[in-house]
């Protein structure tokens, strides 16, 4: 079966819609997303970018530009009250998950910030999502809290600068990098080869 690597941190909202634009892709194309949870933040200090720096108008645009892709996708979307987020604890919290569990939590998540102005960076909010995942919270958040976890969160952001990550979302189908939710047809025709 071929896999798609997902890069991709809550508080992007590109990574939002490749949130679930790309499982529907993988799912036509019998490939499986392994989803790869990146601190954006921390992979910007390593490039020298700065995510913030943009003009009042280009972030305008940016916020028309996604209610468009909403209005495409059917995807509910809203601006959120807290931007950016401090998205650690969420992040910490899915690599302590793995396989169907750790898309369902990522999803909740990606749902909570991005359509209904929930606050992710919240220990409570992130327990409900569990909860509402069929996940046993205080578990989830008390490993997500633990050394080791903060370790692999740091092992994979580290890990996916390694490998040319400059940005979330980025897609990878074997040796190809794509990145950008408007990349997702490039990754469909390489899945259908």
């Amino acid at each position: 079966m071929r896999t798609v690597d997902f890069y991709f941190d809550f508080s992007s909202t590109n990574s939002y819609f490749a949130a679930f634009m790309l499982p529907e892709i993988a799912a036509r194309s019998g490939a499986e997303v392994n989803w790869l949870p990146v601190h954006s933040a921390a992979l910007f200090r390593g490039t020298g970018f700065d995510v913030m720096a943009m003009t009042p108008r280009k972030a305008r645009y940016l916020w028309c530009d996604h209610a468009r892709y909403a209005e495409l996708t059917g995807l509910p979307f809203r601006k959120p009250s807290r931007f950016p987020i401090k998205t650690a604890a969420a992040l910490r919290c899915a690599v302590a998950l793995s396989g169907p569990p750790r898309a369902a939590f990522c999803q909740a998540v990606f749902r909570a910030y991005w359509e209904r102005d929930e606050d992710v960076a919240d220990a409570r909010v992130l327990g409900a999502l569990a909860r509402g995942t069929g996940l046993e919270a205080e578990a989830i958040l008390r490993t997500a809290d633990s050394t080791a976890i903060r370790e692999e969160l740091r092992a994979i952001t580290e890990r996916a600068a390694d490998r040319g990550v400059f940005g979330v979302p980025m897609f990878f189908v074997g040796g190809e990098m794509f990145w950008g939710k408007d990349r997702l047809d490039f990754v469909a025709r390489l899945l259908a080869v």
